[in-house]
């Protein structure tokens, strides 16, 4: 199907019906919104003297909703003027507009009359060949379509995005019984080129697969914790980043969701799954029904199994529910000595083997509630899905765990988990069970640089599809390794370009990190082509080592310190003035330092979910790294002969001077972070090295030419720093800056502005570099500056004194 979406309609504006709209408008595409018309005037409506027929009233369930998601945090939108890209209108004055879209999605009430109704006013209006499909998290597929047309019915499928649309990637497209499969096949490519998700092709059965194994999951835990007599607490700490969860765990995670949410999808399995091996799970414990009773239902309602208060002082603290009691208490610390054995363990696919080996409490748990788990997926092939993969990419993608029940089984070993389901009185499925018999000791296995799944009807492994737009670096980080320190691997992608991959903890920069990026761009320039640096870790880099640094400074080690923030800057400079093509591939967070080498790379394939800027006024000093520099010439660069520009400069000086970071890519290009007809975005993440490593490859066969070193940035010497100099001081003066922030505020105004030059002057990109690590040095002799690097360290935090 060779199909082209340049305008959808959204019908239903809730919160899921305007996330949607908002990340189709991320993606360029045109979006109309509409829902029902208002039956009865507000009190603002009564009191301007409106009627029901004035079109702001008869739009202002529509409006309200999207100007309530725009506000909302985290922001469902990449960047708010992409907003525009959204026009609102209701299902009465505005259906037939839908005659003029490519694709539609209903995202109505989860009511099955409603929905019929709604698909048979669309029909009218829509235009034969337009995509049609339901957000429904849970009613069959086959009832929404009967009595339809059949290009309805051919066009018609379920599209469950999950919510927040923007941040979570499934995409689970589910077949009606007529739904034509070139339909599918390209809802599955467009969802995962064009929208960055993980496209899920599932079974029209309850809950689909996402939410059947996810509240599987969360009811299995409500039922242990009872049985086991643990706190909230312990189950939070057990179920969170230990396991590569996220960070609100379980209960925390039911709180953002609402309990009334998963109440709704637990009781649809129980009432549509009767033949379901667990169905008796999905019955609710007393202490959810009295929650629900007393409408605790999370963060919606101010309390579910944590609750914030303020006490007499006027502090706030979050109380914790205690299941036995239903009180509220102040919260306990949860410690267990098998998460002690895990902390020098930095992989969390490593982690498996120790918390199901422990012998206290918590490996207990672990050992129930994988064990279960393990019995339960096993059992839902092939009512859910055929391909067990499938169920792993969904459980990754739609609720953050970064390990699908597959791959933990794997992790632990086959046969270990069976012999752990065996003593907790849990079976596995018979394909299982034959698996072994036959030899075949994993679900999963690596065979040069792809991704292979033991295929159950054909009894071997297979391909997992879809693999050949992405390179999956744990794939083929031994079997391409080129070069390999503390704190980088350096693998061939192939077609002459490398990739640099940081290893060190949460991929800072420190002294071994710049020795692998030299070494890269050695071998690059040697027998290479072109060096990408990217990695596939949750965050791009948090910056340099900070902790060398105040080591340094400390122990007074100035001249080692000055060598160190030396060979940082010339590290680089050696990304911007080598002979071959270097692209930076960031995503997540990039800070500091990480930021510094993106700005200095030929160019940025940056994933849209980067979160970039130069942060080091948190810690107390000046971007070292080249980054105070690079502002400097990127401000020179934008200066025009009709532009203020000290204006201009004074914008740059403030991007580093507040700390921002963009909340998106897009963002980044506001704060000249990235630089448009330059540096790109890509939606979805797995593509990104393959995109960059794409870039490399152009460039370098496009004739790749070494840049000249600049010496024409224009800086403006005392006329710019006599101005920033009179706003700190200002600043310092109303206590809206402290003295120490002053202070770093006149380092980094003394760089960018070029010294206390008496008039404008062309300076080296090597006379900035000069003057910013002085000016950095200088502020690690500050004993403040020492207490806000010994906080961070400690917090992970900046102190603002």
């Amino acid at each position: 199907m060779n199909k082209h979406i340049k305008k959808v309609a959204v019908i239903g504006s809730g919160i899921m019906g305007s996330g949607i709209a908002c990340h189709f408008a991320n993606i360029g595409v045109e979006v109309l919104l509409l829902d029902i018309v208002p039956r009865e005037l507000d009190e603002k409506e009564k009191a301007k003297g409106l009627t029901l027929e004035d079109k702001v009233v008869r739009n202002r369930l529509v409006n309200n909703s999207l100007t309530t998601a725009l506000k909302s945090k985290p922001s469902p939108i990449y960047h708010q003027k992409f907003a525009s890209r959204i026009t609102t209108g209701n299902l009465e004055d505005d259906i037939a507009k839908v005659s003029d879209v490519d694709w539609i999605i209903e995202v109505v009430v989860e009511r099955l009359d409603i929905k019929k109704k709604v698909f048979e006013n669309l029909e009218k209006y829509r235009k034969p060949g337009t995509l049609i499909t339901s957000n429904t998290s849970g009613i069959p597929i086959k009832f929404m379509s009967e009595g339809r047309s059949d290009d309805f019915q051919e066009h018609f499928c379920g599209t469950h995005f999950f919510n927040p649309a923007r941040y979570l990637k499934l995409f689970e497209i589910i077949p009606g019984p007529k739904t034509s499969p070139e339909v599918l096949e390209f809802l599955n490519g467009y969802g995962e080129k064009f929208l960055g998700k993980t496209s899920v092709v599932a079974k029209d059965t309850p809950a689909f697969i996402g939410n059947r194994i996810g509240i599987f999951s969360i009811q299995s835990l409500f039922h242990t914790v009872k049985d086991m007599g643990m706190t909230v607490e312990e189950v939070d700490k057990l179920t969170g980043p230990v396991i590569g969860r996220p960070k609100s765990a379980t209960f925390r995670t039911v709180d953002v969701v609402g309990l009334d949410t998963l109440v709704h999808v637990a009781n649809g399995i129980y009432e549509n799954c009767p033949k379901d091996e667990k169905h008796d799970l999905f019955k609710l414990p007393d202490f959810i029904n009295t929650m629900m009773e007393n409408k605790w239902l999370g963060s919606k309602t101010g309390q579910g199994f944590y609750k914030k208060v303020k006490g007499k002082d006027g502090k706030s603290e979050i109380l914790t529910l205690d299941l036995d009691s239903m009180d509220y208490r102040s919260k306990k610390s949860a410690k267990f000595a098998t998460l002690e054995l895990t902390k020098t363990i930095d992989k969390v696919v490593d982690r498996f083997k120790v918390l199901v080996g422990g012998k206290d409490k918590a490996g207990e748990f672990y050992r129930k509630s994988f064990a279960a788990l393990f019995a339960y997926v096993s059992h839902r092939i092939p009512e859910i899905s055929d391909e067990l993969y499938k169920i792993d990419d969904a459980m990754k993608a739609g609720f953050g765990w970064e390990h699908g029940p597959f791959q933990i089984w794997d992790a632990i070993g086959l046969k270990k988990g069976l012999e752990i389901m065996n003593a907790e009185g849990e079976k596995p499925a018979a394909w299982v069970t034959e698996m072994v018999a036959a030899g075949i000791d994993s679900f999963y296995s690596v065979k040069e640089g792809a991704t292979y799944f033991y295929d159950i009807p054909s009894k071997s492994m297979t391909k997992v599809p879809g693999q050949d737009a992405f390179i999956i670096l744990d794939n083929i980080r031994k079997s391409n390794e080129v070069f390999k320190n503390s704190g980088v691997v350096i693998e061939d992608l192939g077609d002459g370009i490398l990739n640099l991959e940081f290893q060190s903890k949460m991929n800072t920069i420190g002294g071994d990190v710049l020795a692998g990026l030299n070494k890269a761009i050695d071998l690059a320039e040697k027998d290479f082509q072109g060096l990408v640096v990217g990695n596939q870790g949750a965050n791009f880099s948090v910056g340099a080592n900070i902790g060398m640094i105040f080591m340094m400074a400390v122990e007074q080690e100035y001249d080692e310190l000055n060598m160190a923030i030396k060979m940082f800057q010339d590290t680089m400079m050696r990304m911007r003035y080598s002979s071959i093509p270097t692209i930076s591939a960031p995503h997540g967070m990039t800070l500091g330092g990480g930021c510094e080498l993106s700005m200095h790379a030929d160019k940025v394939v940056a994933a849209a979910e980067t979160y970039i800027g130069l942060v080091e006024f948190g810690v107390g000093v000046i971007p070292g790294g080249g980054g105070s520099k690079e502002f400097a010439v990127r401000a020179s660069d934008t200066f025009k002969k009709n532009d203020v520009e000290l204006n201009v400069l004074q914008e740059y000086f403030l991007t580093i001077g507040m700390a921002k970071v963009s909340t998106s890519a897009y963002e980044a290009f506001d704060l000249g972070i990235l630089q448009k007809g330059k540096d790109i975005v890509v939606v979805n993440k797995d593509r990104q090295i393959a995109t960059a490593k794409a870039y490399a490859k152009l460039m370098a066969e496009t004739g790749y030419t070494k840049p000249v070193k600049r010496k024409d940035i224009k800086v403006l010497g005392k006329q710019a720093l006599g101005m920033f100099l009179v706003g700190t001081d200002a600043m310092e003066a109303s206590h809206y800056i402290s003295e120490h922030d002053q202070k770093i505020a006149n380092k980094l105004a003394y760089v960018m502005a070029g010294g206390d030059l008496s008039e404008p002057t062309l300076v080296s990109e090597q006379y900035l570099l000069d003057i910013e690590r002085e000016a950095f040095l200088s502020l690690c002799t500050e004993r403040k500056t020492l207490e806000r690097i010994q906080h961070m360290l400690k917090t992970g935090k900046p102190l603002r004194n």
